[in-house]
């Protein structure tokens, strides 16, 4: 897996050089942050998780755009009731969840857009006690936990007033462990354009 992630780190050092040099149109990307709710629901029992992120674009041509992305949804709690209907325990889940993808996004023109993406990556689940902070950069390692190939079919809106816009996306995070899994993925955050 790892070799993966540096053979798609490589060709974005090699690829962007090439596509923002071909770009003769102002804008030669974007770049955002994220909220995102990551429904694992596949295998279950269903965990709603919550998270931040980060993407960034470059275009290829003024409809096209290859875009990279990593999320990170942090650990939930749960709250399970007792068969006798009062008693109620409080129940930390330590499972996290990181996930980066690279692809093409095929989007229409304007300052109101709706666009497709279909990307390739990796899921990478981590079991820890750390805090967050500390949880994010053991998963970065990729060292821990399980980590799987993904891909992330999607589309969505955004709007932008001059270089600065929102993005609303929803897709499907399947990854594959053991068979295919396929779970809800919905976005929302600014957007910069460069």
């Amino acid at each position: 897996m790892k070799r993966v992630v540096g053979v798609l780190f490589s060709c974005v050092l090699f690829i962007v050089p090439a596509v923002v040099a071909q770009n003769t149109s102002e804008d030669h990307g974007e770049a955002g942050i994220f909220a995102e709710y990551f429904r694992f629901g596949d295998p279950g029992p269903n965990s709603n998780y919550i998270g931040l992120g980060g993407r960034a674009a470059f275009n290829v041509h003024p409809n096209v755009q290859i875009e990279g992305e990593m999320g990170y949804d942090f650990e939930r709690n749960y709250t399970s009731t007792f068969s006798n209907g009062v008693t109620t325990a409080n129940v930390q889940s330590r499972l996290r969840s990181l996930h980066g993808f690279f692809g093409p996004k095929f989007q229409t023109s304007g300052p109101l857009r709706i666009f497709v993406t279909g990307k390739v990556g990796f899921e990478n689940f981590t079991v820890t006690n750390a805090g967050a902070p500390a949880g994010f950069a053991n998963a970065v390692g990729l060292g821990s936990g399980v980590t799987a190939f993904a891909l992330y079919p999607g589309g969505g809106i955004e709007g932008f007033v001059g270089p600065i816009g929102l993005r609303a996306e929803i897709g499907d995070n399947i990854f594959f462990n053991n068979g295919m899994h396929n779970n809800l993925r919905v976005s929302f955050g600014p957007q910069f354009r460069f």
